[in-house]
């Protein structure tokens, strides 16, 4: 199977991703306390929800409904993890299931290797554009076009809550928030923020490497129990490369899927609805061919 020709890593265009990724040894300059490390941990695995259940259940796969504010609030929340916008996101990955594990896939272990999958195809410069015509459903609304592009200010944002809301339990005052704040940017920001990338990285690389599959899928999508954990559901890959139209990708009661949890409560709510589940007859076959023969 011949490859397509990916352009080569411009270092000079990734100096700010690469910044990011050092930022963490700040740590030997500002220290870090019991408040910065909650605030990491906080906003790794609150930002992993929007991620998963934003980016990837709702804007890419359309898994549930929601009103027109919710969805912006979605967006919002899940671009504070500098991953881009929704609708790149989305978009580049409904051409991941479109072509899964073959040459045009933009992140195929199988056919690029582990470091082009994790992370080469982000700071490459091949899917770098938001391709509008893969996302029409969602870029019909002008303030997701708008917050697609101005991608940074959801991350600036949280950056200057973090700064002030760390500062002041740091420091038990508003007078010593300048002075205890760039702890817990360091920490509960940066660190969180480098630490959920890699970990949101893991889908695109190890769950196409290690772990079982269930399903005959036509691509190396597996399932992981540990990487399901770490990423609130999304590690259950096999199951969604099979069935990618249920909101809930843990398909059997001992598949832990924090992210469903957490949607099925927002429904009980109003915030979201018609969460589409994994029908019985898809779950129990183990190939899209035994369910066409037994409906036969």
């Amino acid at each position: 199977m011949e490859k397509e020709i990916r352009g080569k890593v411009q270092w000079s265009h990734e100096i700010g991703f690469v910044l990011i990724h050092l930022s963490p040894l700040l740590i030997f300059v500002t220290g870090g306390t019991f408040v910065d490390w909650m605030i990491c941990l906080i906003l790794y695995f609150g930002r992993m929800f929007f991620v998963t259940a934003g980016y990837h259940r709702y804007f890419a796969h359309k898994t549930y409904k929601t009103s027109r504010l919710f969805q912006f609030i979605i967006a919002f929340f899940a671009q504070t993890s500098l991953q881009k916008g929704a609708l790149w996101w989305a978009s580049s990955h409904r051409g991941h299931h479109k072509h899964s594990d073959t040459p045009p896939d933009p992140h195929s272990n199988r056919i690029y290797g582990f470091w082009y999958s994790h992370i080469g195809w982000i700071i490459g410069p091949d899917f770098k554009k938001t391709h509008y015509d893969k996302i029409k459903d969602f870029s019909k609304f002008p303030e997701l076009v708008w917050l697609n592009k101005a991608h940074l200010i959801p991350p600036l944002f949280l950056m200057i809550v973090v700064f002030f809301v760390g500062g002041y339990f740091n420091a038990g005052s508003v007078s010593g928030i300048v002075q205890h704040g760039w702890s817990s940017l360091v920490i509960g920001f940066f660190t969180s923020t480098v630490i959920l990338l890699h970990g949101t990285f893991t889908i695109n690389s190890l769950t196409h490497m290690i772990g079982s599959k269930r399903y005959k899928s036509n691509d190396e999508s597996r399932n992981n129990f540990f990487l399901a954990i770490i990423t609130m559901g999304e590690g259950w890959h096999n199951n969604h490369h099979y069935y990618q139209s249920s909101v809930r990708q843990g398909f059997y009661w001992w598949e832990i899927d924090c992210t469903f949890y957490i949607l099925k409560m927002m429904s009980w709510v109003g915030l979201v609805w018609d969460l589409r589940p994994i029908p019985k007859n898809f779950r129990d076959a183990r190939s899209l061919e035994e369910v066409k023969h037994s409906s036969l």
